[in-house]
C-alpha cells in the first residue's frame, strides 16, 4: 500500500525537465534527486517527502529516453505516478527501475496538488483521502508486478536466476 500528497503537473512533462541534460553525466540516484524537477518546479525537492506521488495529465516523460528521468523521480522519495498516458519509452523505463506508474484519466481530473492518496497497486485502487473519491486503474499482469515489487528489472532478474540454482 502506497501513501502520500500529490504533486500535480500538466501535459507534456518532458524528460528534460524531470532531470536537465546539464545533470546527465551524474549516475548517483541521490544526486538525482537533488535536481528532480528543477526546471519546472523549483521547490518541488524542498517539498517531496518520502511515499509522496506525482500526478500528471497526459504524455508524462515525453522526450529523450533518458532512464535518468525516472530515476531521479524515485530517488526523490516518490513512490508513485499516476498520469492520464505516458510516453512508452518512459513507461519502461520506469518499470525497469521499479518505479509504479498508473493510468488513470478520473483519478488526475478529480485530484488536486496537496490532497493525500493511498494506491493499492495490486489491486489498482486509488483512493484520495482528501476528498473521499475511489477511482479504478488498472493492475499490472504478474510479471510487470514481479519486477516493480523488486526493485527493478535487475532485482527481479537476480531473484529469477536463484531460484533456478
Amino acid at each position: 500500500m502506497l501513501k502520500g500528497k500529490v504533486h500535480k503537473y500538466g501535459a507534456d512533462v518532458n524528460t528534460d525537465v524531470i532531470i536537465p541534460a546539464r545533470y546527465l553525466n551524474v549516475s548517483d540516484p541521490a544526486e538525482l534527486a537533488k535536481h528532480c524537477m528543477e526546471d519546472i518546479d523549483k521547490d518541488f525537492v524542498n517539498q517531496v517527502k518520502l511515499g509522496d506521488i506525482m500526478m500528471a495529465t497526459t504524455n508524462f516523460g515525453c522526450g529523450s529516453s533518458r532512464e535518468h528521468a525516472p530515476l531521479a523521480i524515485k530517488a526523490s522519495g516518490i513512490s508513485c505516478v499516476v498520469a492520464k498516458s505516458f510516453a512508452r519509452i518512459f513507461f519502461r523505463n520506469a518499470i525497469n527501475i521499479g518505479l509504479p506508474l498508473l493510468e488513470c484519466d478520473e483519478a488526475v481530473e478529480k485530484t488536486e496538488a496537496g490532497d493525500n492518496l493511498e494506491i493499492d497497486l495490486a489491486k489498482g485502487e486509488i483512493k484520495n483521502l482528501s476528498n473521499g473519491k475511489e477511482f479504478k486503474a488498472k493492475p499490472y499482469p504478474d510479471f510487470m508486478a514481479g519486477i516493480i515489487s523488486a526493485g527493478g528489472l535487475i532485482e527481479y532478474t537476480k531473484k529469477r536466476l536463484q531460484r533456478r540454482t
